[in-house]
């Protein structure tokens, strides 16, 4: 590569289990709540079964034992087990939640509305806030009016809203929407404006979801608890895997309980797929297509190789050549609908070349004067312009023609990159630094600054992270939001060579980097170590570019002349690959 000189609340104490006690009420019958319907208006029996001389007197369960087997007996509830459940709660002595708690769920779920406003009251007393009783009876009087509504009680309605939900004097630009429902034309009309399930099971079930979220647990167990705990776990387990690269179904049905979340290094794009040699000198730059169906490669024999990336195998054949780059080519960026390519040069290269892809025509050439250095390039969003410089000086907005629209001077340019709100340009400098450039207002700003040479950075997809390589340090995560240096990462050689690292894998959580002792290493974005050190290449690991569609394929360009393709294991477990030296234990 062409050098550079560059915690909770207790619960309340009438709640906690009466060990050795028989339960007298337990849980009633709510869909969204875990909890199916019974014959018993959704409870299980509240008489107790008769107790067995047998059984040996219980020990006192401890706090966590106690709030377990709520959670299973809410479960066990949701599956239709109320036996099961009567069992359990008057074996345990536990009672599933308050009596006021399953009273007051009886006649939400019943539309019993002036029962349930009744028993807010006695509610109350079990609350942490209890000024929230008038945000609960607020959505309940919400329900009542839309019910009386689609029923065609429009009096009602009009008389819950003027007698009842407006002297709440609470959330009053709701209430203004809410009387706008009066002109709804029909039951479908009104709960397609509203929003709404209609009267019924649904959006009563939901309706309780909002309303318990005012109770202590101790007093109503928040819904599905023990399926949200559980997911919970699953997620934190896939985020604390150190090889997790695909996407993980929010549900539990996908996954087993019965053992912990393992990816095997085996799936992890570690292993040589493909070696392309068909450059026939330095490879300098490559760089998937946004929509990751092909590879873009430079090199210093003055050519780009566009190839095409098979669906199924995933392996990369040469699809066509764009020739005539008299100074070789350094660096490549695809526009955003894939449809046009520009390929830069080195630092004595005052050409740029804007190629058509789909069919391989020269549609720019351009050099606005031969003193000039275009050795960066970046699209803006719209794929209109695109921004160029160099570090003599040069930096110009285009448009596709080639036409200089803007320029801004005195700017040395080192790297590119526009970001999504399609007017703020970053480029990194000789200042050691990254700017933000706004051609519209002509104004700048400092956005990172590092104590060496910046010789190259990418930028997340989201906008809020940049990725520098840094001369003689290595591999720099910023924030640019915060403008605070995140991490700086472990294992890489950067001397001052030009190398280009990248974010890659599933939702990015990777990181990607080339270096001068022949490597590509590989981090997860939140541990300095490297979790992979692939080795192949024989000469600096100049570029790498992780495929944004398919989170296990990875290509890297050496001045060995070729292109690795990486991706997962070809082989049984027994077999050893070829290209993966070790790999590292996440830090804690």
């Amino acid at each position: 590569m062409q050098a550079n000189g560059t915690g909770g609340q207790e619960p309340e104490p009438q709640m906690s289990c009466r060990n050795g006690e028989s339960s007298s009420s337990v849980a009633g019958a709510v869909h969204s709540n875990g909890l199916m319907p019974s014959a018993n208006n959704g409870l299980p029996s509240t008489e107790s079964p008769e107790p067995d001389s047998s059984v040996k007197k219980k020990k006192r369960l401890s706090q966590s034992d106690e709030d377990v087997i709520r959670l299973i007996g809410q479960h066990l509830h949701g599956l239709g087990l109320n036996q099961t459940v009567d069992l359990l709660m008057q074996e345990s002595g536990c009672r599933l939640e308050h009596p006021a708690a399953t009273k007051f769920r009886n006649h939400v779920m019943e539309g019993e509305w002036e029962k349930a406003e009744s028993d807010l009251n006695e509610l109350k007393a079990l609350m942490h806030s209890p000024s929230a009783v008038v945000r609960m009876k607020f959505l309940l009087l919400q329900q009542k009016y839309l019910e009386y509504l689609e029923d065609g009680k429009v009096l009602e309605a009009l008389q819950v809203l003027r007698a009842e939900l407006t002297p709440l004097k609470y959330n009053t630009e709701r209430i203004h929407i809410l009387s706008g429902y009066l002109m709804c034309s029909n039951s479908d009309d009104l709960r397609a404006k509203a929003e709404w399930e209609g009267k019924g099971t649904a959006s009563r079930s939901k309706l309780l979801d909002k309303l318990q979220t005012y109770l202590p647990p101790s007093v109503m167990l928040p819904p599905r608890r023990l399926q949200t705990l559980l997911r919970q776990a699953v997620e934190l387990q896939r985020d604390r895997c150190l090889y997790h690269n695909t996407k993980l179904d929010s549900g539990l049905d996908s996954v087993s309980l019965l053992i912990d979340h393992v990816c095997s290094r085996k799936q992890f794009p570690c292993y040589t797929q493909q070696i392309l040699t068909e450059h026939c000198n330095e490879v300098w730059f490559c760089k998937f297509s946004n929509d990751g169906t092909k590879l873009a490669s430079g090199s210093k024999d003055t050519t780009v190789i566009i190839w095409q990336v098979d669906p199924d195998t995933h392996l990369l054949k040469q699809l066509k050549t764009l020739e005539g780059h008299a100074y070789g080519v350094s660096y490549l960026a695809w526009s955003p609908d894939d449809t046009y390519l520009i390929a830069c040069g080195p630092d004595d290269c005052s050409e740029l070349w804007l190629w058509n892809v789909q069919t391989g025509e020269l549609r720019t050439k351009m050099s606005q004067s031969h003193e000039d250095s275009l050795t960066s390039v970046a699209w803006n969003p719209d794929g209109k312009r695109f921004v160029t410089g160099g570090q003599r000086g040069q930096f110009y907005q285009c448009d596709l023609d080639g036409n200089l629209l803007d320029s801004w001077e005195g700017v040395r340019v080192q790297c590119l990159w526009c970001l999504n709100d399609g007017r703020t340009v970053l480029a990194s400098d000789t200042h050691q630094r990254i700017r933000g450039y706004n051609f519209e207002d002509l104004t700048d700003r400092n956005i990172v600054q590092e104590d060496h040479p910046v010789m190259s950075f990418t930028v997340s997809k989201n906008g809020r992270l940049a990725l520098l390589n840094v001369a003689t340090q290595g591999v720099h995560l910023w924030d640019l939001q915060d403008r605070v240096l995140v991490r700086k990462y472990q294992g890489v050689t950067q001397g001052f060579y030009t190398i280009h690292s990248c974010f890659g894998g599933y939702n990015e959580d990777f990181i990607a980097s080339g270096s001068e002792d022949h490597k590509v290493y590989i981090w997860h974005k939140r541990s300095e170590l490297p979790i992979a050190e692939l080795t192949g290449h024989t000469r600096t690991v100049n570029c790498v570019s992780w495929n944004p569609v398919l989170p296990g394929l990875m290509a890297s360009a050496s001045d060995d002349g070729t292109i690795r393709v990486w991706g997962p294991a070809p082989f049984l477990d027994s077999q050893e690959p070829e290209g993966l030296t070790e790999c590292f234990s996440m830090d804690s």
